[in-house]
């Protein structure tokens, strides 16, 4: 860590990393952040390396790396990866870089109205900084609207401002326990079948690829400009099936739908509940049956 983050790390009395433990800093739909108690049990309880091929909001690595911590998992190494261009460049930044982005970070809070808001959502990436396009994700992603990462077919983000009274940009001394946690780990921008080059036996992979729709106007995919329907989906069931003759331990999570089942219907498919969070009508935010693959058998005997 460099000067900013050693100072704030010195004041948080070395608890970097430990208490509290690292939470995600971005909003992200789909994020697992609430199935986490639903999830733990079902965690292998220790393997080599840890794979993230749809790295999102990162809810589960986290958690992950402070069950490590705490000594109730045990891995090594972790590879996170994403085809979200600005949403890896962002995580690197966080790793490597976290002085020069709070330092960005602090100009945008500083100055946000909903004149600059839209001035910063216009700007093109490609005529930014890396850092400063890291910084733009972070600001935009907590105070647009709903938290909603989405973006039109030339993947320009088109999301309009929140109506947050202050909307709380980032923590300082949150975005140190995550990079604390992102030292030593790779963070790759590509698609998720390039897990076949990585992956070994006795590897952990999670997969939290978009949801198969449970409707026609249910369907968002949009989280970058390349498309993920049912010839994805496929394909992504393949890389499942071949790591799993690999022998590799592998979980993922889909919507609880006929399709989805049947790509998976030769390994432990378990149900589990989650609260919608993206419809805009608060009514209709209940409780859904969502999908866990996973292709071994849970160790219930030694819990966390």
């Amino acid at each position: 860590m460099t000067t900013l983050a050693t100072q704030l790390a010195l004041q948080l009395n070395e608890s970097i990393g430990l208490e509290p433990p690292p939470q995600p800093f971005l909003k992200w739909a789909g994020g697992k952040s609430q199935l986490l108690a639903q999830l733990l049990p079902l965690f292998p309880k220790k393997f080599n390396c840890y794979h993230e091929p749809f790295l999102g909001g990162a809810a589960v690595y986290w958690y992950l790396f402070s069950l490590k911590e705490k000594g109730t998992i045990l891995f090594d190494g972790v590879r996170l990866s994403d085809i979200n261009e600005e949403l890896i460049n962002c995580y690197i930044h966080v790793r490597s870089n976290l002085d020069n982005l709070i330092q960005e970070l602090d100009f945008l809070k500083r100055n946000h109205n909903p004149e600059n808001y839209y001035k910063v959502r216009e700007l093109n990436p490609l005529n930014l900084s890396s850092v400063q396009r890291a910084a733009r994700f972070i600001y935009l992603n907590k105070t647009c609207y709903n938290g909603l990462y989405r973006v039109n077919r030339s993947g320009k983000f088109n999301v309009p401002m929140g109506s947050y009274q202050d909307p709380r940009i980032f923590s300082a001394e949150q975005l140190i326990r995550n990079s604390y946690a992102l030292q030593n780990v790779a963070i790759e921008c590509t698609n998720f079948q390039t897990v076949l080059d990585w992956a070994e036996p006795s590897d952990f992979i999670y997969f939290d690829p978009p949801y198969v729709p449970l409707s026609k106007t249910a369907s968002f995919t949009s989280y970058t400009k390349y498309p993920f329907g049912q010839e994805q989906q496929r394909e992504l069931a393949e890389v499942f099936h071949t790591l799993n003759d690999r022998g590799c331990k592998l979980m993922l999570s889909n919507s609880w739908s006929e399709p989805v089942i049947n790509l998976y219907q030769n390994f432990h498919c378990i149900e589990l509940k989650a609260s919608r969070a993206i419809n805009s009508n608060a009514e209709r935010r209940g409780k859904i049956s969502e999908l866990l693959v996973i292709n071994y058998s849970p160790d219930y005997s030694n819990p966390t």
